[in-house]
């Protein structure tokens, strides 16, 4: 009965996200029609009862909010606009400069906002346009604009971490550390890609004028507020001073403030921003909710267990099954976002992974640069959508411009991999 009933729940969950409906109700549809058949009516309308309140009424879930609140108040104050020139004043005059400043703002602007689409959105309407004006192939801005918004995912803080944080019950504000030294690793991967492709050919990006030493350091000045508002967020975490959650407080707080200081922030704005972090926050929560529905299905039919079982009794080295569950989370990266593979995966693989001796820090963050990939990998690619409609091209030229990056993160997967030093060094040293 809990094969059938297995094989039923993946079947219609495919069924209904080919039909287009929401990742969330998905879910939550075919685990309740899995519950149903495998508990009965009673127990299903029992965990149907419980599970809003238990899986979502929580101190760390705050998180969410703030950290959106945060990017919102970001975006209005324009902050990026200046993130970008200050890193074009310092780069610009190498080769790529331009495409180098962009790849340090997405991760500047990362650091500042935790929405991958919102950082692609905006550095397309910053870094695209100056690039196609000092003549640089089209074709290699719009890839780099479309991976460096994945940034946004893996340097705290991350909405992404939040919610891995949330459904395999790990700390958040180890993740959140856990994620700066491969947030520098994949920004120091984009900027060789974008050196190598300059270096084969200098014509897709021609040099542009050099700045003065005065220059530099005023533009220099407008990255004060984004130090600030990341050491606010990072820096009181790391340090033990405040929780992730008082963080995510002290970060929208100070985001608030610098657009007001800046004078971008009307009432009508502020509302807006608060609106926009409320409609995303409630997709997040459907998401958390589906994923406990789903969480007490598996452990019914008890999926995890069988799983762990039959990979022991394959007698296959760890990295030969690491490897599977890498190109496993590759395949569903080019269908799903990562918000519907972290609710369907993690229950299952985490704790295959932890049976394996794998760290769930090192894991997750390892699964959040994997689906850095399936933000711009076909037919999905959610960044590169937001590339092709905020410049008006066709969506196949952005997937041109971002293959080479998407190869030089497997390399980047692979280094995260061989050294998981990278991802854990920090996290071991936090009070």
């Amino acid at each position: 009965m809990n094969e059938l009933a297995v094989l039923i729940v993946t079947g219609l969950l495919c069924l209904l996200l080919v039909l287009r409906v929401p990742v969330s109700f998905s879910i939550l549809v075919s685990a309740s029609a899995g519950l149903w058949m495998v508990a009965g009516s009673g127990v299903l309308i029992g965990i149907l009862e419980t599970t809003p309140v238990s899986s979502t009424a929580t101190y760390e879930f705050v998180t969410v909010p703030m950290f959106l609140l945060m990017a919102e108040f970001v975006i209005v104050s324009g902050i990026a606009d200046g993130i970008f020139r200050a890193a074009a004043a310092w780069v610009g005059r190498l080769p790529g400069g331009l495409a180098i400043a962009t790849a340090l703002a997405g991760a500047g602007f990362g650091a500042i906002s935790g929405s991958s689409t919102a950082s692609a959105a905006t550095l397309s309407a910053t870094s695209i346009p100056a690039m196609l004006r000092e003549k640089y192939e089209p074709r290699l801005a719009y890839g780099v604009v479309a991976i460096s918004g994945t940034l946004a995912m893996l340097i705290p803080p991350s909405v992404a971490m939040v919610l891995y944080g949330l459904i395999a019950d790990v700390s958040i504000g180890a993740l959140f550390v856990g994620g700066v030294i491969p947030g520098l690793v994949v920004a120091l991967t984009i900027i060789l890609t974008i050196l190598v492709i300059v270096w084969l050919d200098p014509a897709k990006a021609p040099r542009i004028r050099s700045y003065s030493t005065t220059e530099r350091w005023q533009a220099l000045t407008v990255a004060g507020p984004m130090i600030l508002l990341f050491a606010g967020v990072t820096g009181v975490i790391y340090s033990g001073i405040a929780t992730p959650t008082e963080a995510s407080a002290i970060g929208a707080l100070g985001a608030f403030l610098i657009a007001l200081v800046m004078g971008k922030l009307t009432p009508q704005r502020a509302v807006d921003a608060a609106l926009r972090a409320g409609r995303t926050t409630c997709m997040v929560l459907m998401v958390i909710m589906a994923a406990h529905v789903l969480a007490y299905f598996l452990v019914l039919t008890n999926v995890t267990e069988n799983l762990i079982a039959w990979v022991g009794s394959l007698g296959l080295p760890r990295w030969c099954i690491l490897l599977v569950v890498y190109a496993i989370f590759l395949v569903l990266g080019c269908f799903l976002d990562l918000a519907a593979i972290l609710v369907l995966t993690i229950p299952i693989v985490l704790p295959l992974m932890k049976s394996l001796g794998y760290d769930p820090i090192w894991f997750g963050i390892v699964v959040i640069v994997l689906g850095e990939v399936g933000l711009v990998t076909p037919p999905v690619g959610l960044n590169v959508f937001v590339v092709a409609r905020a410049t008006n091209q066709p969506v196949a030229e952005v997937f041109r411009g971002v293959a080479p990056h998407v190869f030089a993160h497997l390399f980047a997967i692979a280094i995260l991999t061989i050294f998981p030093e990278l991802v854990l060094w920090l996290p071991n040293t936090m009070k």
